[in-house]
């Protein structure tokens, strides 16, 4: 496939707002290659990234933080397409149909345009029988599950099941990292309690949660105890906002346990860690943003591991992808999308939008 010199992509341009630019394609490092992008997912993140891209401080004169826009910047994490230029790695061809994550929104590279540039070693294989829409969600989600079960918990995966059934529980089964959490941790042999609004209890149990307590019940703690005997000591906590890390905490067994968190909080009861996941670190940089994070060789290697994971999971056709809400327009239709999702009318839905449907694209 021919490729030229310029793309179009959502740039931020420095007033927390952005535009459908021409830019430059990215250039490749020695172990990246070039993916054509046909579907990407929209993350909370990206919603952030937009809002915080006026946050970068460059310099400190008198005590005082002086902030600079970030401008050039391409937004989107999640993504699926087609590699188009494998660049010598001899990891991938011309043509493999992949999914993936890029830390969008802090560099020329970014989902959210025509082709982004990705560490061979860090793509999921899409199934044939999987359209790019859905495998557009896998990357942030599955990443997060995989370093929440596995590399925070080590939980058993779906590839190596358990014979004898450990609790876990995870708190919002409805996130996208919870339906997620939910079905791998199911096909692992682990009993899985779970939370949702009321109207979604059953929806949750049809991914196969075991268990599924209201959310805004105050009494969810207490009925999470006595359903686990008292033993719970794993749980994720895909929420981590208002009331859930004391709900989360409460929830866990006499002995305490462990809590894989979405966003960063210390629990404040006795005998419970807090582990803070982040799926960016598994790209093997250090992150300055939304959270400052080490980079971690560790993380990095484990992700090239949870890639062929994920890969192998969703190619037994067991798992359900998020219930897509396609928005008509491309990359023309991100501004709706970040509206939608700020304003919480998008509930157990996956945002996603084909880079072919952008109006500025069409009859290329």
């Amino acid at each position: 496939m021919v490729v030229g010199d310029t793309m179009k992509a959502l740039v931020t341009v420095g007033d927390a707002t952005f535009k459908l630019q021409d830019i430059k394609i990215p250039t490749l490092s020695a172990h990246e290659v070039l993916v054509k992008v046909h579907a990407v997912a929209q993350n909370p993140t990206d919603c952030k990234t937009d809002a915080n891209d006026t946050s970068t401080v460059l310099t400190q004169t008198k005590g005082n933080l002086l902030l600079h826009p970030r401008v050039g910047n391409i937004l989107g994490c999640d993504f699926a397409g087609t590699v188009v230029d494998s660049n010598g790695t001899g990891l991938r061809n011309a043509g493999d149909r992949v999914a993936g994550v890029v830390h969008g929104g802090i560099s020329p590279n970014g989902a959210f345009a025509e082709y982004v540039a990705v560490d061979a070693a860090l793509l999921i294989d899409i199934p044939d029988d999987m359209t790019f829409e859905n495998a557009a969600q896998l990357g942030v989600a599955c990443f997060t599950v995989c370093q929440s079960l596995y590399q925070c918990l080590d939980l058993p995966t779906p590839l190596s099941p358990t014979s004898t059934p450990e609790d876990i529980l995870i708190w919002s089964g409805t996130s996208a990292t919870g339906q997620y959490a939910v079905q791998f941790a199911k096909l692992a042999g682990l009993r899985v309690l779970s939370t949702a609004s009321a109207k979604n209890v059953d929806f949750v149990r049809s991914l196969g949660a075991d268990e599924v307590f209201e959310y805004a019940d105050s009494r969810t703690p207490k009925r999470i105890v006595a359903a686990t005997g008292g033993t719970l000591k794993y749980a994720v906590d895909c929420i981590c906002e208002g009331m859930t890390p004391n709900q989360v905490s409460m929830s866990l067994g006499k002995d305490g346990g462990t809590i894989a968190t979405l966003l960063p909080y210390q629990s404040r009861r006795k005998g419970v860690k807090t582990v803070f996941i982040l799926a960016y670190s598994a790209l093997g940089k250090a992150v300055e943003f939304p959270f400052p994070f080490p980079q971690s060789t560790e993380h990095y290697e484990n992700a090239k591991g949870y890639c062929k994971l994920i890969s192998e999971v969703i190619a037994t056709g067991k798992i359900k992808p998020v219930p897509l809400r396609l928005y008509p327009n491309g990359l023309a239709s991100v501004k709706d999308g970040f509206e939608d999702m700020k304003t919480g009318t998008v509930h157990a839905e996956k945002i996603t939008y084909r880079i072919s449907d952008t109006p500025e694209l069409q009859g290329q």
